[in-house]
């Protein structure tokens, strides 16, 4: 299973970890100078729900925004 939600479609995207040293003018430095820039993803918090689908429980990838939303049926727990 992909780390993507199955309601919105929210996936990881990608940018940039900058590494940088010296200090900032602001502190009386001569300024901060990149001394890297690497590639990184940015994941979404997604959780594992039990959701009624069509009169079905599933287990699905959700993110926290649409949890957030209340636009799913929860499946309760049963003993």
């Amino acid at each position: 299973m992909s780390r993507k939600c199955q309601i919105c479609g929210k996936k990881a995207i990608t940018g940039s970890s900058i590494t940088r040293r010296g200090m900032a003018k602001k502190k009386g430095g001569v300024g901060k100078k990149t001394t890297g820039i690497t590639k990184r993803k940015f994941y979404p918090n997604l959780q594992t729900r039990r959701v009624v689908t069509n009169g079905k429980i599933k287990e699905i990838l959700v993110c926290v925004k649409c949890i957030r939303k209340g636009n799913l049926a929860f499946a309760s727990r049963q003993s």
